[in-house]
């Protein structure tokens, strides 16, 4: 008996527009709905997807978000894949008559198995509808076996979950979700409709990118978001939207058409959210994605940044302020549904990012609560990745030797500054579709010579193609000859074209020129296109001013800003260094607050300061103690940050007064200008004190100085109280906490150093860049007078609470 033979003994579809052909099943996932039923009674009927046939229950009452209640749902014949979308009038006379509206529509995905839950009498399950979402029981009353021909009655049952207590559905939702007609509007077959914004449609902004790291930051001044799997996307709403915009300005509506009309829900006349799309139903994982490409859905939007509304340009608030808004604005959206907002970590991220690695996700993105929205890659947003995935270019494939097989591996390359450089070869993680759909693609690139330098040792009997399909690759390290180690291949990304894929991380790659008898790769890679210099200038730079720089930065630990691509390209902090470093960057093992100990880099030697350029290192940041004595500081540093627009000379003014005032103390210092905005006030210690009482004392001292000139000066790190005034970051003065090396080069426009000076020349020096590195190894110690060790002393700290008495 067919499945559907009770379905088509009771209608005559001479006389019903309802659907006779049995319809074809979902290319991904299994498809749902649910339609409003106006006929003798009232009711919605719930529609299944399940092996070739819609399962159909009739819910008398219609579904509740209230856990408590218990809708009476009678199960009713299955009926064909084609009704899913079903809307339209059942004349009179027939089975069922009267008017149908689809009410929702969207995916489900059964929790437990389907066919035992049938037999049993229960199914759990997930809905993910444009209005129904979250988890569902249907329980089988008493007294009724799964297995009757007679009336089955059921019970509809929320679970407690997210999505639980929203509005009752019934009277939320009386328009089609489909065309958006009333039932009397469906009666009479007027013309769907559609939602109108009126708002002029946002265009294309270019995203703001996060910077990788090693590290968490700071729970204070950032909160933590998931690292999706998906397309970053900004969505457009307006007159003629939605768009879809990919990162690189692409428009993709139509491959994510399925998508759009999620975004009906929202309220505005405008907008453009930024945010990640994603597999939906479900399902996870970037391959899912592209697999959901394919078949038109199921798709989710996870948003996470609100960059205009109504026409108002939101670029300038505080990300606080833009997601308050984007909150607001997505209020309307239920819970667990295909729009989402991308969930904020907040307090230490620490046991969330363990959860996230175990559960192999990609990690965490920390976002500055107070920053702007910058387009471009900056430090306002970083990236923590659990493991190494990144995009390179397919520059050819190996043949294979087994039948029906089209190759065996492909060969990739990464552009590194304007070149591309072989990494090596993937041959795993391909299904037969996957390696049907590349050699397809390949095919019309093939080319006769390789378009990368490549050993004919490793590349013997490749077939190259032009680079333009870009791979998305999982590996487990980059040796120190630059090859990736154990690559598994998860998709093609097309998102992005392949001249503007980067290497994330620097590829070691053979001998090239040796300075400070360090083997330096890729020396004529620009690094600073003005002045001019490239990686082998920055190496030798600091190969000369290593002595002068070493008095300073030797046998500390270090953190250190590495741009491997330049400028241009990515940069990212690093604590602890990784696999490839050169020997003569030394390490020392540090305990961390959690108890673990961690390798940090420090140097001794030019050697170890050109070993970290080698390794794309920029600025050096030093920590206020020696690696022989962690808990001791010897030097504490305030650092004078103005705010945007101040004058330098006004820092000037403020570094003049702050020394007064610490010379008062009993405590002397030397000025350094960082090559930034600012300058720092550095205080030469002996080591008898630890970092709480540095802190204690820094913080005063700072405190002390901002009660006497709030107009001019702050002590506290919010960007409310810094407007038109100078913050004096006393922070740097605790344990792990650095401050920039001086004669480090500064990864700024202009390529300035942080650089010593004299008190009597610092009046006539007009910026806090103001000097290059052949000025900086010019000059080098030349004219400071740095004091001799001193340290916190009872009289000194009774001054500071006399200088307190005076003030109140």
């Amino acid at each position: 008996m067919s499945q559907l033979e009770t379905y088509l003994e009771k209608r005559d579809f001479d006389a019903t527009p309802e659907p006779s052909a049995a319809g074809a099943p979902s290319r991904l996932g299994l498809r749902y709905s649910i339609q409003n039923h106006r006929a003798t009674r009232l009711h919605w009927d719930l529609r299944l997807e399940w092996d070739g046939v819609l399962l159909s229950w009739a819910i008398t009452r219609g579904p509740s978000f209230d856990t408590a209640e218990k809708r009476l749902a009678v199960r009713t014949e299955d009926h064909p894949l084609s009704y899913l979308g079903f809307e339209g009038q059942i004349p009179p006379g027939n089975y069922g008559a009267g008017t149908v509206m689809l009410w929702d529509i969207g995916w489900w995905q059964p929790l437990d198995p389907v066919a035992r839950g049938l037999k049993k009498g229960h199914l759990h399950f997930r809905l993910h509808g444009r209005r129904m979402t979250g988890d569902w029981n249907l329980i089988l009353m008493k007294g009724r076996k799964p297995g009757d021909a007679k009336r089955q009655n059921w019970l509809l049952i929320k679970s407690d979950d997210e999505a639980a207590g929203q509005r009752d559905p019934v009277r939320r939702y009386t328009r089609s979700v489909a065309t958006g007609r009333t039932f009397d509007q469906i009666k009479k077959d007027d013309a769907p409709v559609r939602p109108q914004r009126d708002g002029r449609l946002p265009g294309h902004v270019a995203p703001q990118l996060a910077t990788l790291t090693d590290d968490l930051a700071d729970p204070d001044s950032h909160w933590h978001e998931l690292k999706l799997d998906g397309y970053r996307a900004l969505i457009a709403l307006g007159k003629g939207g939605p768009v879809v915009f990919t990162r690189s300005g692409l428009d993709w509506s139509d491959r994510f058409a399925a998508l759009l009309p999620s975004f009906d829900d929202l309220d505005c006349d405008s907008a453009l959210i930024d945010g990640e799309i994603v597999a939906g139903a479900g399902l996870q994982g970037f391959s899912a994605l592209q697999d959901a490409i394919k078949a038109g859905g199921p798709f989710g939007f996870v948003a996470f940044d609100l960059l205009s509304l109504n026409g108002d340009d939101l670029r300038d608030r505080k990300l606080t302020e833009r997601r308050k808004a984007l909150e607001k604005l997505m209020k309307p959206v239920p819970p667990m549904g295909a729009l989402q907002l991308s969930p904020i970590v907040e307090g230490d991220p620490q046991d969330a990012f363990d959860t996230v690695c175990r559960a192999q996700g990609e990690g965490l993105i920390a976002k500055r609560r107070d920053a702007r929205y910058r387009s471009g890659r900056g430090t306002d947003w970083l990236k923590i990745k659990c493991r190494r995935r990144a995009e390179f270019v397919i520059v050819g494939w190996q043949a294979s030797s087994a039948a029906g097989r089209p190759f065996a591996s492909l060969a990739l390359a990464a552009r590194e500054g304007g070149d591309l450089r072989y990494v090596g070869k993937v041959g795993t993680g391909f299904d037969e579709g996957a390696m049907d759909d590349l050699a397809a693609r390949m095919r019309p690139l093939t080319r006769k010579t390789a378009p990368v330098e490549a050993p004919k040792s490793e590349t013997r009997g490749v077939t190259w193609v032009t680079p333009q399909l870009v791979a998305e690759i999982d590996y487990a390290e980059l040796t120190a000859q630059g090859r990736l180690r154990h690559a598994v291949f998860l998709d093609l990304r097309e998102d992005k074209p392949a001249d503007q894929v980067r290497i994330e991380r620097e590829v070691p790659m053979s001998d090239g020129e040796r300075i400070a008898g360090i083997a330096v790769s890729s020396t004529d890679r620009v690094i600073f296109p003005r002045p001019r210099l490239t990686k082998g200038d920055l190496a030798r730079y600091y190969d000369r001013i290593a002595p002068a720089m070493l008095d300073e930065a030797a046998d500390r630990p270090l953190s250190l800003l590495r741009l491997p691509e330049g400028m241009e390209g990515e940069r990212f902090f690093q604590k602890h260094p990784g696999k490839g470093f050169p020997d003569a960057l030394k390490t020392v093992e540090i305990t961390e607050k959690d108890g673990e100990a961690e390798p940090y880099a420090y140097v001794t030697d030019a050697a170890g300061i050109v070993g970290a350029v080698q390794m794309g290192t920029v600025e050096f940041h030093i920590w206020g103690a020696r690696r022989d004595r962690v808990e001791r500081p010897d030097r504490l540093v305030f650092d004078l940050d103005p705010d945007e627009g101040l004058k330098f000379a006004e820092v000037k003014s403020a570094a003049t007064d702050l020394r007064d005032r610490l010379a008062d103390l009993g405590l002397a210092c030397w000025p350094l200008l960082t090559g930034g905005k600012g300058i720092h006030l550095v205080i030469p210690l002996r080591r008898t004190i630890g970092w709480d009482t540095a802190k204690l004392f820094c913080r005063g001292v700072a405190t002390l100085m901002a009660q006497h000139q709030p107009k001019r000066l702050t002590a506290q790190m919010s960007k409310a109280r810094r407007t038109d005034r100078i913050f004096i970051d006393w922070l740097r003065n605790e344990r792990g906490s650095t401050a920039i090396a001086p004669f480090s080069v500064r990864a700024r426009p202009g390529a300035p150093v942080a650089m010593p000076v004299a008190w009597d020349e610092l009046s006539g020096i007009r910026s806090a860049s103001a000097f290059g590195t052949d000025a900086a190894h010019e000059r080098g110690w030349q004219g400071v007078v740095r004091p001799e060790l001193q340290t916190i002393t009872q009289g000194v700290s009774e001054a500071l609470e006399r200088a307190f008495d005076e003030i109140s």
